[in-house]
């Protein structure tokens, strides 16, 4: 694994995104990795690893996220920067020599990957959708928001592990390995020696404003037209059955795969999971 950073420009100047970039840097078939709202590229490890023998494998943090830099305008949080950062980031790879380009998003990460790859001549060439399609219930946004943007601290690493149990509850059954690679990488001691979490709690400023309605984003989707995965969380408030079966049926006509016991959104730690999209990523 390389850490690398790429400069991108905002409402008041530059800031830095921070990615990880697996496997030969060489390899023409890359995956670009995006995570969901408050989380960052650390999340992606274990695809990353399980992949990089056979692709290339850069995971991004979203501006505000990890170690990203905070943006120093709120508004600017929202799809528009997250649209130009990942331009600079795919010119990034490309220029180093990627030219057959995948996209595997959770969450926003996928709904950011579906804006990408609904535009003319985008260079997105497959898509995993991980847990998000055409409609986010305003119930989904309203439970993310009560989380989201909160700041909570805590005394030890132990007291954050369990808050991170708690609120990531429906990722499914982990591992305690696991459960303290997300806590290690989702949360950061600060200078007075408590814990808190590893996002600018300011993001949570443009998702308020559209978390009172239901998100839809059908004409996006029915614009794509490249190779689509559609995983699913059989027990998710996110992406719920009926909309995942619609979406089998339209546009890009995805193969929908569901796992039991996890909710909102399949964490892409366990065996079976990684086996989907690997499969998928390296079909011929």
């Amino acid at each position: 694994m390389r850490e690398h950073h790429v400069s991108c420009l905002n409402s008041r100047g530059f800031h830095r995104l921070h990615y990880t970039d697996w496997g030969d840097p060489a390899n023409p078939r890359a995956v670009i990795c995006v995570h969901g709202l408050t989380r960052n590229c650390r999340d992606f490890d274990a695809l990353a690893a399980a992949l990089q023998n056979e692709l290339r494998v850069v995971c991004v943090s979203i501006a505000g996220r990890g170690r990203s830099d905070w943006l120093p305008n709120a508004e600017d949080y929202g799809y528009p920067q997250y649209m130009a950062d990942m331009t600079a980031l795919i010119a990034r790879i490309t220029a180093t020599g990627a030219r057959d380009l995948a996209w595997v998003g959770t969450s926003m990460g996928g709904m950011l990957g579906m804006l990408l790859a609904a535009r003319p001549n985008t260079p997105l060439q497959r898509l995993v959708l991980n847990d998000v399609g055409t409609v986010i219930p305003k119930a989904s946004m309203a439970r993310i928001g009560t989380y989201v943007g909160k700041d909570p601290r805590f005394n030890s690493f132990a007291e954050a592990e369990q808050y991170v149990r708690i609120v990531s509850a429906p990722f499914g059954p982990l591992t305690d390995r696991q459960w303290r690679h997300l806590t290690e990488h989702n949360t950061r001691q600060f200078d007075d020696g408590r814990w808190g979490m590893n996002y600018d709690p300011a993001i949570a400023l443009p998702f308020r404003k559209v978390a009172d309605r239901d998100i839809v984003l059908w004409p996006a989707y029915d614009a794509l037209r490249c190779p689509t995965l559609l995983l699913r969380g059989a027990e998710s408030d996110l992406l719920l059955h009926d909309t995942a079966l619609e979406m089998t049926q339209r546009g890009p006509r995805p193969r929908l795969i569901e796992f039991a016991g996890v909710g909102h959104a399949p964490a892409l730690m366990a065996d079976d999971q990684i086996a989907a999209i690997r499969d998928f990523l390296l079909a011929a």
